[in-house]
């Protein structure tokens, strides 16, 4: 296994669609997918995008339910029901950044595994927003471009530091 350089904003392969998985089962996937977790492992990632690592495949591992980490190929993703949120996302393709995103509150995804099997299933909250953050990667988006409001877009420490100016006031007006 290898670590494998992170695409960063501004790269070709961030903004272009990824090509679909000819055979999720071949040797080169199954290492791709391999070097991938273990990339995303060494970042502290929550999930990697194939184009993330200048791959533009339709692919993507994330940490699943019990800290597994689980690959999905040639995903599709739908809302289930109306409902959105916003969260803060960060990416490891934008380094020391993070914004307000909103995204489907619970979704229904499908693909495959490195095994060629049919994966499907439902989610909600973080996996729910993961996997809308990654699939993303895989139609050329990064977070931004999603945000409707950039004043909540800005580096970690900033808006850290914002956070707890703003929760000292409270302290102190008694709110």
């Amino acid at each position: 296994m290898a670590l494998l350089k992170i695409a960063r904003m501004g790269h070709p392969v961030l903004i272009r669609p990824a090509d679909p998985v000819a055979d999720p089962t071949a040797p080169e996937i199954r290492r791709l997918v391999a070097d991938m977790a273990e990339t995303m492992e060494d970042a502290s990632g929550l999930g990697l995008a194939a184009p993330q690592v200048h791959v533009p495949l339709r692919l993507f591992v994330w940490r699943g339910g019990a800290g597994n980490i689980l690959a999905l190929i040639n995903p599709e993703i739908e809302p289930v029901g109306e409902e959105t949120e916003e969260g803060w996302e960060g990416c490891l393709s934008i380094p020391g950044l993070r914004g307000a995103v909103p995204r489907a509150s619970r979704i229904r995804f499908r693909g495959v595994d490195i095994e060629g099997r049919p994966v499907e299933g439902e989610a909600a909250g973080l996996p729910a927003r993961v996997i809308q953050h990654e699939t993303d990667h895989l139609d050329g988006i990064l977070y931004p471009m999603r945000m409707p409001d950039l004043s909540r877009f800005g580096f970690n420490e900033d808006l850290h530091r914002a956070a707890q100016q703003a929760s000292r006031a409270a302290e102190e007006t008694g709110s």
